[in-house]
């Protein structure tokens, strides 16, 4: 550290603070993992180079705040990292091929897994594989094909190792897969997962730190500093710790431990005996956050008030019993923890917000914040009022419809599908919202999701369009508002003394980056902590 002056000096076009009514400045000093000073003038803060100071001297550049991605799954990413890449076929056949050649690298009986970050309508053939074609690639591997977080496709050799019959019960909440003949097709969805996953064994210690290296990297590449990891469980929060441990983290990391999977508050009770060692933890750089509950399914299962557009008998369906849910959202709160709960559809967002009107009432005085609607994604007009009523926060994820809004249109039908992730309206209304990808269902990347939030573009072509937001709006929700989520506004989100030094620096200004060139674009330096964290 530089005795008296700037570890690290930054000159620019432009240093978009985001401090409310603050004109751009020209140089950005650090000292230690803190911003020292700002000036209008580039030269301004020129007596604080010592010989020690790392000087960027970039005319042309715009240095805005690194951006958080509030709803993400880095654990995936991570783990991803080392998988079969099968987001990379473009049919079954080459999907099969790339598993294929996996196998014949992978000594009989150990398990095989993809990717996640895939959707099947970018296939040829518009479909899952089954398990009758997985068993083509091989059978002698167990082989887990995961989508997104909610589905599964396994092979027969899986089936079998998991003891799953077509006699085996159906988990409530869950989905186990049959083929037009009746017969298993490997398919699983949501309460079914852990029926075969709990046998797929952890990658040991030194690989999934590696994955976190190399994931962590890839967010922070495109200007992200902070990911809130709404997925995790004790056992990945230590990994996380042994990662952070080893200098292996790109970006802070915020974790959600997960209670997906339980049905009951004594079960919940459990998991916040395991929390516990973590509550005083201070790491600027992980922390937990709080407890992850999901209420509905995802893309093919997301609760809603009217039928399916595919299937008029089906609409969506609740994982967790409302009496069920508020005592064990209640267990979390009393315990002092946060709770993010998935809502979906709109029968999941009215049917949360109940939840936690009646968790309100039965525990006044609770801390702003502590209950969050994690996506709403068809959150109308009622049900928005309603959230900001109730101060409960919301995140929204503006990748994911971006990404499967051919898939969802196939579920709810066009109209449903262009209201989902009203920016607009919440806006409107003064929410508390904040943005992020759920990646691996949406790809993640700071400027991505600005360019879906201004334009409403998908995969196939412009959906509501009535809810775009500015570019300036579109920032907020991923700096100042993002910070707040974090409880961390006060020294996250802005650029100002005194605040940590997360800022990302642009080769040109992204608010007039001429049309899709901005869903590309990426920084030319993301610092964390006044930390380089991309290679610069």
């Amino acid at each position: 550290m530089t005795e008296h002056g700037a570890d690290l000096l930054v000159r620019a076009a432009a240093v978009h603070t985001r401090v409310p009514g603050q004109a751009p400045q020209r140089a950005l000093a650090v000292r230690g993992d803190r911003i020292a000073a700002l000036s209008p003038d580039p030269d301004g803060l020129d007596h604080l180079v010592g010989a020690g100071t790392e000087v960027h001297d970039l005319p042309g550049a715009t240095v805005l705040p690194a951006f958080d991605d509030t709803h993400t799954h880095l654990i995936y990413a991570a783990l991803g990292a080392q998988d079969v890449p099968v987001h990379q076929a473009r049919n079954i056949p080459e999907f099969l091929d790339l598993i294929r050649q996996r196998a014949a690298v992978t000594p009989e009986g150990e398990w095989i897994r993809t990717t996640t970050n895939w959707q099947e309508l970018n296939l040829a053939e518009r479909r899952m594989p089954t398990a009758a074609e997985l068993d083509q690639a091989t059978d002698r591997h167990p082989v887990l094909v995961k989508r997104g977080g909610h589905n599964d496709v396994v092979n027969t050799y899986a089936l079998r190792l998991a003891g799953v019959t077509e006699d085996t019960p159906v988990p409530p909440g869950g989905t186990i897969g049959r083929g037009a003949d009746g017969k298993l097709d490997g398919r699983l969805i949501d309460n079914a997962l852990h029926l075969v996953e709990h046998l797929v064994p952890a990658p040991d210690r030194a690989q999934r730190i590696e994955g976190l290296r190399l994931a962590t990297r890839d967010y922070a590449a495109t200007g992200i500093g902070t990911v809130r990891d709404c997925a995790v469980t004790p056992e990945d929060y230590r990994v996380l710790r042994a990662a952070r441990e080893a200098g292996a983290l790109h970006t802070r990391v915020r974790t959600l431990i997960s209670a997906l999977g339980m049905t009951g508050a004594a079960q919940v009770e459990d998991l916040l005996d395991t929390m516990e060692e973590w509550r005083y933890e201070s790491d600027p750089w992980l922390r937990v956050w709080g407890v992850k509950f999901g209420l509905d399914g995802g893309l093919e299962a997301g609760a809603t008030e009217e039928p399916y557009a595919c299937d008029h008998a089906f609409s969506g369906m609740l994982i967790w019993e409302p009496d069920a849910l508020v005592e064990a959202v209640e267990a979390v709160v009393r315990r002092g923890w946060r709770v993010g709960t998935h809502a979906y559809g709109d029968r999941a967002v009215r049917t949360l917000l109940d939840v936690y009107e009646r968790v309100l009432q039965r525990n006044p005085g609770l801390p702003a914040g502590t209950l969050v609607m994690e996506h709403g994604g068809l959150a109308g007009p009622e049900q928005r009022a309603r959230a900001v009523a109730l101060g409960i926060p919301v995140t929204i994820q503006q990748p994911l419809l971006h990404d499967t809004a051919e898939v969802e249109e196939g579920f709810w039908g066009p109209a449903r599908v262009a209201r989902l992730f009203p920016a607009r309206g919440w806006i409107d209304l003064s929410a508390e919202v904040s943005a992020g990808s759920d990646f691996p269902v949406g790809h993640f990347g700071a400027m991505r999701s600005v360019w879906g939030m201004t334009t409403r573009q998908t995969v196939i072509g412009v959906k509501g369009p009535e809810h775009a937001i500015t570019y300036d709006e579109a920032l907020t929700l991923h700096t100042v508002n993002a910070a707040r989520l974090c409880g961390e506004d006060h020294v996250r989100g802005t650029l100002a003394v005194g605040r940590l030094a997360d800022l990302t620096i642009w080769d040109q200004d992204p608010a007039h980056c001429p049309g899709d060139a901005l869903r590309d674009l990426t920084p030319t330096h993301t610092f964390v902590g006044g930390r380089l964290v991309t290679p610069g």
